[in-house]
């Protein structure tokens, strides 16, 4: 007997003709995570175990949990497929459990066994009726479901089902570029993203000396929590200073924020042909600032392209500050440091732009040599998850 790691695939399973290219993108993600401990990984089109030590079983789980496409999984024990062991195991396995209620469930994958997957599970139930005192059968709700899957060498038994992040592995998608301010909703856009298979880079717009270099290093810490769902994140850094200045000099004050963005999307357009990325990420929810309504939204993207994901759009607030405390980056979102989005917010921001005026007004900034100049001099931070400290290296 031997305890392991069974791996459902959930939302993978229904791919049809693509699934072989899911699976393996998992089982490598799941490799790539595992590499460091000695660990035994199988696969197939159901599922996928893992064998480890019971030493490092926590260490195994722990990284389990930030790995996309893994829809739950289980802490099984293996045993023979021998009806005598089988019911002398789960009968081990539910008296170590509390419980009043209970339900067995017999997944017979070999149809040679001689005893249907229904008898089965009876037989099994009574077996723990007449030996656990005080208990019940709940087919419906029951505060344990014990599971028992039979195939033709080997049977699995387990209680536990510990829920995974879902989604799909990272890579099963291409590269896209994360507008990532430091911010509460960014973050969050990155992750979901991530959570639909997308290898993410980051771009974050600087204007030193408005902005601070503390606010750069929360960045740098917000990249390296979201590293720790994939190997690294590289953080192209853009120096947007001299850019945003003439914006503000240039521009009617309301429309400061519409001419910024564009800018800001036109640049993401080049770095997207720079680096090889199909989409634009951002943290816009409909409606939550002046720039974010659908009229101002139609006027920015009008600059580019490419797809405009916006993971967030349908979200309110509190959702999204939900989801930032569940990965961990609310605490260091709401440190005290501007970014250049907030610095020169006017009282009065345009709502409704016009296209015309905004193309207008761009007419008097010089917008092109000084959008190439923030390109060339854009440099990137290799972000890794295991970074003890906010600094990484430099590419």
């Amino acid at each position: 007997m031997e305890k392991i790691i069974l791996i459902k695939y959930g939302e993978l399973s229904t791919k049809k003709g693509n699934r072989n290219f899911f699976i393996k993108t998992l089982k490598d993600e799941v490799n790539r995570k595992l590499s460091t401990l000695p660990c035994e990984i199988m696969s197939d089109f159901s599922r996928m175990s893992i064998t480890c030590k019971d030493e490092d079983l926590n260490k195994v789980l722990d990284k389990l949990n930030t790995i996309f496409g893994i829809h739950a999984y289980h802490i099984a024990y293996k045993i023979a497929s021998n009806q005598e062991e089988i019911e002398k195991k789960v009968l081990e396995v539910m008296s170590e459990e509390k419980f009043s209620t209970f339900k067995i469930e017999t997944n017979r994958r070999d149809k040679s066994f001689p005893i249907s997957s229904m008898d089965f599970s009876r037989r099994l139930g009574g077996i723990i009726l007449k030996n656990i005192e005080g208990v019940k059968v709940d087919v419906h709700h029951p505060d344990v479901l014990c599971s028992v899957e039979i195939y033709s060498q080997e049977a699995y038994i387990y209680t536990n089902q510990h829920k995974g992040l879902g989604g799909y592995p990272i890579g099963t998608q291409p590269k896209a570029l994360l507008m990532l301010s430091g911010g509460i909703d960014s973050p969050v856009a990155g992750y979901l993203a991530m959570k639909r298979g997308i290898k993410i880079e980051a771009v974050y717009f600087e204007a030193i000396p408005h902005t601070s270099m503390e606010a750069r290093n929360k960045v740098i810490e917000l990249s390296r929590k979201l590293a720790r769902y994939t190997n690294k994140i590289n953080l192209h850094i853009v120096p947007f200073t001299e850019l945003q200045e003439e914006i503000y000099k240039k521009s009617d004050p309301a429309y400061g924020i519409t001419i910024m963005r564009r800018m800001m999307y036109r640049i993401m357009d080049k770095l997207c042909q720079k680096y090889k990325a199909k989409a634009i990420i951002n943290g816009e929810s409909i409606g939550q600032v002046a720039s974010q309504t659908l009229v101002s939204m139609n006027v920015i993207n009008e600059v580019t392209n490419l797809p405009v994901i916006r993971p967030l759009a349908c979200f309110d607030k509190l959702e999204i500050m939900e989801i930032a405390r569940k990965i961990d980056t609310y605490n260091t979102s709401i440190l005290p440091y501007e970014d250049c989005c907030t610095i020169f917010v006017p009282k009065h921001p345009v709502i409704h732009p016009e296209l015309e005026v905004a193309k207008k007004i761009e007419k008097e900034i010089d917008y092109e040599t000084l959008i190439q100049k923030a390109i060339d001099n854009t440099f990137t931070i290799v972000v890794h998850e295991e970074a003890e400290n906010i600094y990484s290296d430099l590419l």
